[in-house]
């Protein structure tokens, strides 16, 4: 039951995309998931925030902490879950191709590395400046991956969860 209930939601989501889809929304979308592969955003903003307090303890924290999420979530976790991304074959992508310049990944799809990332990241930023605007970018960076058909939209909504409570976690332990 579960199971059907996800997949509603999946798709739901698929055909949302769809409706959207233009060379404008393709070319910010595909742009901005390719900018979080290997949380490249994440890390340019905490070298900027350094920048700006002249100091590198904003960036080494968000760095650390990233480090550690990928190290989890593209380890052990996606071990457990071998998921299967959406098809692709609508725009005839394989794995060894990229799609609008975007590294298509060969691991398991669940879950989402660029939204557990997004949100450790959203987290920590949000810690640090008081703001949860970077929740928005982050599901922003989120729903890049199903627009792109790199992810279902449940592999995006648990990457988010894990993302988050890593996250929070992490900001403690690094505090320490």
């Amino acid at each position: 039951m579960l199971q059907q209930v996800v997949e509603r939601i999946d798709q739901a989501a698929e055909r949302a995309c769809d409706r959207v889809r233009s060379p404008v929304a393709d070319h910010l979308m595909y742009g901005l998931s390719s900018a979080a592969d290997h949380s490249l955003l994440w890390h340019a903003i905490g070298a900027i925030r350094s920048a700006r307090a002249g100091s590198l303890r904003p960036s080494l924290e968000l760095s650390t902490a990233l480090g550690i999420e990928s190290a989890l979530t593209n380890g052990p976790v996606k071990m457990l879950f071998r998921r299967v991304r959406p098809d692709r074959a609508v725009d005839g992508v394989t794995p060894e191709r990229m799609l609008h310049g975007l590294r298509v990944p060969v691991t398991s799809s669940f879950p989402s590395g660029h939204a557990a990332a997004a949100f450790c990241a959203a987290v920590i930023l949000r810690h640090e400046t008081g703001t949860r605007a970077w929740y928005g970018l982050a599901a922003v960076v989120g729903a890049t991956r199903v627009y792109t058909r790199m992810h279902h939209a449940s592999d995006v909504i648990a990457g988010a969860a894990w993302g988050t409570l890593l996250g929070e976690a992490l900001r403690v332990g690094l505090r320490r």
